[in-house]
């Protein structure tokens, strides 16, 4: 089957899809690793499980890949044409009559693909997902995730008891230095506090737990001047666990409608204005950002071919500013329709057909002008900067490498 398609279409195929697969994994685990760093944070100050850390990046996969996907099909494509730029291969290409459309025809269908999988991710697993991270968000501050009682501060249990341990060994299972203050019924306090203690679960009752204490003292405050005092060397105190409210329905935000949702609420006169407009903001976003894509190919390609006789890298850095830019102008266009400030039409539509009449014509440049480049003026300046720079740099370094010695009439001319 392999054998069927020409072995030009197999040689840019592995052009591009090394690269792609590169970029993609590095931008993924870039999104990823900066996450982390903040929920190891969050969830050692709830108390929380690792594990949960793992979970809640699990899912946000899907919101990152949807970001690095798009990212990595154009450093993919332009990264390949570049190669076949500087090694003069495309030379040899166009000179046997081959156009750019007819080098475009693998790349085209590996972005028809990324586009189904950001079509699935955008409108129907992400939405999922990160409803899923906001309920272990919430189940963590809650404590519905095993939160450990915090150690050096005092927390308050059933609204009746404040608990406050000096160390915490063997996973939270053994307590030392524990002091305890528990009001009842009757108004009536209790002081304790005991050498180490442990909790235990019950078996009749799964909302109460037994705190069983060790040597330790109870002071009870009963009104009178005199305090009842009680020594023990173990004593079981109940805590009634707190209840724990059930976490919200899906749909709070519109960020997690998928799309069915998004096409049934955005275009219902029964739901309110504020509804609506958010659900057709949040629908035209993902899909001008899945349409967007279709365009990509194309600007790699203008920003992969350096001016003859040159190896600048300025087309990738250029790409990344614009695709990044144009990400950042949708997100903000996104917030003022959901607003209703302004139509979504012209918030998200109007910067595509900017973005993408641009990109066409930097196309037209490079493809169908001889000689024509799509960012000449910026290559132009960018190597009139390098060479100062290399001149100030290499001046420097001459002067440096004098010995203290030496006579200066001896030095270079400047």
């Amino acid at each position: 089957m392999l054998n069927a398609i020409p072995s030009l279409d197999r040689y840019i195929f592995r052009l591009v899809i090394v690269p792609m697969l590169g970029v993609f994994a590095l931008a993924a685990s870039l999104f990823l690793l900066d996450k982390m760093l903040r929920l190891f944070e969050f969830v050692a100050v709830e108390g929380g499980p690792i594990s949960v850390v793992f979970k809640m990046l699990g899912a946000l996969i899907p919101e990152y890949a949807s970001l690095a996907i798009p990212l990595g099909l154009l450093l993919g494509v332009l990264l390949a044409f570049r190669k076949l730029a500087t090694s003069s291969e495309l030379d040899t290409m166009r000179a046997v009559g081959l156009s750019y459309w007819r080098l475009l025809r693998v790349p085209y269908a590996i972005t028809l693909v990324l586009v189904a999988i950001n079509v699935a991710l955008v409108f129907y697993v992400q939405p999922l997902s990160r409803y899923y991270y906001e309920q272990m968000e919430y189940e963590l501050r809650s404590g519905a995730l095993g939160a450990s009682i915090k150690v050096g501060e005092f927390t308050t249990l059933a609204d009746r008891m404040a608990l406050r341990i000096e160390e915490s060994e063997d996973e939270g299972r053994r307590l030392i230095g524990i002091f305890a203050r528990v009001a009842n019924d009757s108004d009536q306090v209790l002081s304790i506090s005991a050498r180490e203690g442990s909790f235990l679960a019950t078996t009749d009752d799964p909302n109460t737990i037994i705190l069983r204490l060790s040597e330790g003292t109870i002071i009870q405050d009963t009104g009178s001047d005199t305090p009842r005092v009680l020594s023990f060397s173990r004593h079981d105190l109940p805590i009634d666990l707190p209840a724990i409210e059930q976490f919200r329905a899906r749909g709070d935000a519109s960020r997690e409608f998928i799309l069915p949702e998004l096409l049934r609420i955005g275009w219902n006169d029964n739901a309110d204005e504020e509804t609506r407009d958010a659900s057709q903001a949040s629908f035209n976003f993902r899909l001008v950002e899945v349409v967007m894509m279709l365009l990509l190919p194309l600007l790699a390609v203008s920003l992969a071919i350096p001016p003859k006789r040159s190896t600048s890298a300025l087309g990738v850095f250029v790409s990344i500013v614009m695709v990044v830019a144009y990400h950042k102008v949708n997100q903000y266009g996104e917030d003022v329709a959901a607003l209703g400030r302004i139509d979504p039409i012209i918030a998200l539509w109007g910067p595509f057909v900017i973005f993408a009449v641009l990109i066409i014509w930097m196309y037209y440049r490079v493809a169908h002008v001889p000689g024509g480049q799509a960012i000449g003026a910026l290559e132009t300046a960018f190597a009139k900067i390098s060479r100062q720079l290399a001149k100030l740099f290499g001046r420097r370094r001459a002067r440096t490498a004098l010995p203290e010695d030496a006579d200066p009439q001896l030095a270079p001319a400047e």
